[in-house]
């Protein structure tokens, strides 16, 4: 071995040492990014002969150790959109190539990966990281809730508005007194039941259920509505009470006490029935094709004829509308589907990857759904800027599926994940590079005093 080989091999020494020296500052630099993927230090030896005879001075050199597939703390934070991946996956991005003449972006065809999932809204209503890379995902119909699942495409959150949807069932948990009250007016009900109700616009009506017991556990409630523009018989004539949409009769006790009479008679459930005389158009349930004790009257607020189900509740059951010893009515509950229309209010996120649009009128919307991402060897990912990576021939095709499929992982909301940085590794690190580095240099050193004690001898 030479002197020469020597302070080579020590010098390659400082080179490699540098690198793990750069790698370990790049760690600490970027302990608090969140998202970051730690990149460690690993050496191989190059050997010019080595045999049983002589072993000459080689090289060394370094290589990175990427660190892809080690998880980092998920950390909870109080942003709705912000998104955190336990497991294998990535969330897949894009980032902008430039801007359209109406300040809208532009996107690069290269597909990116992440794990920084710290997203919020930008003006333009795409869901953005910290690292200004735009999120991925299907995208949803918001008619039929069926996700395209043949592409990845930037999310956009359309501020807009969700459309009215008139009623069409009803369902009344109330409890009636088996002593009833006297009524309010000579001939009146015993008692009220006021439901708002939905047209096709979304404009809100009031629909009062006037009870009348007419026997021990039996009860007509006629529906009114002085909203409805046509009343009578299938809308050809007019009621005898104004606003009047037909009676029907309720019948409770049977082998339940209290509950809506199961019974049936010649096929007909006999819990419920109609007043074929009254001037609204009402129906009850056909024979025995449903156990819901329900009757449905038919309205037309100037948008054209409205089935409303009203729903008491299943046959037998005491969950509904019920008739129990006492003198008051009681409302437990009243839940319907129709809504009036909503502006947007805000987006959210979901476990399942899913992004809801919420509205001023309760209702949301799934508009699209975010998939995650993972490869056979993810440390064989090319790092790019801002945490991202790209695909490589080594990494692996990369496989798309819902998040919770395989082994992608799953999603949590309102978290995210900080970078997978040791410190107490990397200062340890930083410690035996450090005396690594100074060895090295000091064998750089000792060559030079051994080939100055060479040059010495000549000129002795």
């Amino acid at each position: 071995m030479s002197l020469f080989g020597a302070m080579y091999t020590a010098i390659s020494g400082l080179t490699a040492q540098s690198a793990a020296f750069s790698n370990i500052s790049n760690n600490v630099a970027n302990s608090q990014t969140v998202g970051y993927k730690a990149v460690g230090t690993n050496f191989q030896d190059y050997l010019t002969q080595s045999d049983a005879d002589e072993n000459d001075s080689g090289t060394v050199i370094s290589r990175p150790d990427y660190e892809n597939d080690v998880q980092g703390t998920l950390t909870p934070t109080s942003a709705p959109l912000n998104l955190a991946i336990s497991g294998q996956g990535f969330f897949g991005v894009s980032e902008t190539a430039g801007t359209t003449t109406t300040g809208q972006p532009i996107f690069s065809q290269q597909q990116y990966y992440t794990r920084t999932g710290d997203f919020s809204l930008d003006d333009n209503g795409y869901l953005v990281n910290s690292a200004g890379q735009t999120l991925d995902g299907w995208t949803v119909n918001t008619t039929t809730g069926a996700v395209d699942q043949s592409a990845l495409v930037p999310i956009q959150v359309s501020v807009g508005s969700y459309p009215p949807t008139a009623t069409s069932t009803i369902n009344l948990q109330a409890g009636l007194p088996a002593t009833a009250p006297t009524p309010s007016t000579t001939g009146g009900p015993n008692v009220t039941s006021q439901l708002q109700v939905y047209d096709a616009l979304g404009t809100s009506h009031t629909v009062t259920l006037n009870w009348t017991q007419t026997s021990n556990g039996v009860w007509n409630v006629q529906v009114v509505s002085p909203d409805d523009t046509v009343t009578g018989a299938n809308g050809s004539s007019p009621a005898s009470t104004p606003g009047d949409l037909g009676t029907a009769t309720v019948t409770f006790g049977g082998s339940t006490s209290g509950a809506v009479d199961p019974n049936a008679a010649s096929g007909t459930p006999s819990g419920i029935s109609v007043d074929s005389n009254d001037g609204g158009t009402i129906t009850a349930p056909a024979a025995n094709t449903t156990n819901q004790a329900s009757f449905t009257f038919v309205a037309n607020f100037g948008e054209g004829a409205q089935n409303v189900t009203v729903n008491l509740g299943d046959y037998g059951s005491t969950t509904g509308t019920t008739q129990y010893a006492g003198t008051s009515y009681v409302l437990n509950g009243v839940t319907q589907d129709g809504v009036p229309p909503g502006t947007f209010s805000s987006v959210t996120t979901t476990t399942s990857g899913d992004i809801q649009a919420n509205y001023s009128n309760g209702k949301s919307q799934t508009i699209a759904q975010v998939p995650l991402i993972t490869f056979d060897d993810p440390d064989k990912l090319q790092s790019e800027n801002g945490q991202a990576f790209i695909a490589t021939n080594t990494s692996g095709t990369p496989l798309i599926g819902p998040a919770g499929s395989g082994r992608s992982g799953t999603l949590v909301t309102s978290a995210v994940e900080a970078s997978n940085v040791d410190l107490a590794t990397e200062l340890s690190s930083l410690i035996v590079a450090q005396q690594a580095y100074s060895a090295n240099a000091k064998v750089v050193t000792s060559a030079d005093t051994l080939l100055q004690v060479t040059l010495d001898m000549k000129q002795a």
